[in-house]
């Protein structure tokens, strides 16, 4: 359980709330594993109604295939379910599907046949239109960071905030909380150049974070790091998901997928071979 502080009043979280929209400016937790750093900003402002009558938002893969026009068929099939909330690897050697599937979940591609629901998004019947606003359900870190070089981690953070119209004074409240929860406190003023490989990917982390997405995608997060912060990073994904955020991970490399023994969804010639818990990948 946990409360919403607001001026000099405290409210419990769904009941007896003054108004429909209330923004928070600190959020008390009753256990140990909901840090209060951590979860500063989580909770969006939104309205009583949804936050009470909240759906699940699920994924779900239902016989999808993807052909290119050179005949190639990159999805031959693919029947997959992902539970609000859950914590999934997709592995698969080169050329196993794993990119095809992230494009399709990102909609930057459609499926050639077949049902992609994300939420409630059709993403099979989904219009141009919508597509940004679809996105900013997402959060996605990409294996070679994408920041920008002449911002400075702050800047990088608080631009995924700038371009969906967050108040300015809520994004001053929100960065340092983010940048604190990824261990970056500290580093606000530095540009990437000056940081190291595997800060940089926190920094990509915060960057995701930071519209408070309902799904996190990280296409090997891990690809550019060394172990030690390859092992931070993921202490951070799981954190995250304990959270109740659903993480997807992408990756190649079984010693993490073994160590950490969550759900593996195995990808091979465009078809799940194995869908399992416990890592233990071949």
């Amino acid at each position: 359980m946990y409360c919403i502080r607001r001026r000099e009043r405290i409210f419990p979280a769904a009941a007896d709330m003054p108004s429909p929209y209330v923004f928070y400016t600190k959020i008390i937790c009753k256990t140990e594993m909901l840090c209060s750093e951590l979860l500063l900003y989580l909770y969006e402002a939104r309205p009583v109604k949804n936050r009470l009558q909240e759906r699940k938002y699920m994924i779900d893969f239902v016989n999808v295939k993807k052909a290119y026009p050179n005949g190639t068929f990159a999805l031959k099939g693919v029947n997959l379910h992902i539970d609000d909330g859950e914590f999934v690897f997709i592995v698969g050697h080169s050329g196993a599907g794993k990119t095809t599937l992230m494009k399709l979940l990102l909609r930057e591609e459609r499926p050639t046949s077949g049902k992609l629901i994300v939420g409630d998004y059709n993403l099979t019947e989904m219009s141009n239109f919508k597509v940004p606003y679809y996105r900013r359900e997402l959060g996605v870190v990409f294996q070679d960071f994408r920041l920008f070089p002449k911002k400075t981690v702050y800047e990088n953070v608080a631009f995924a905030m700038e371009v969906v119209g967050t108040p300015k004074k809520m994004i001053r409240r929100r960065v340092p909380a983010i940048l604190n929860t990824v261990n970056l406190t500290g580093k606000q003023d530095s540009f990437p150049e000056e940081i190291s490989g595997g800060e940089q990917q926190r920094v990509a982390l915060a960057r995701a974070l930071a519209n408070n997405p309902k799904v996190i995608i990280a296409d090997e997060p891990t690809g550019n790091i060394d172990p030690k912060m390859s092992l931070e990073i993921m202490n951070l994904l799981i954190k995250i998901n304990k959270l109740g955020k659903t993480v997807i991970v992408v990756t190649h490399e079984k010693n993490l997928v073994d160590y950490y023994k969550q759900r593996v969804v195995h990808l091979k010639d465009g078809l799940i071979t194995e869908d399992r818990v416990g890592g233990m990948f071949q």
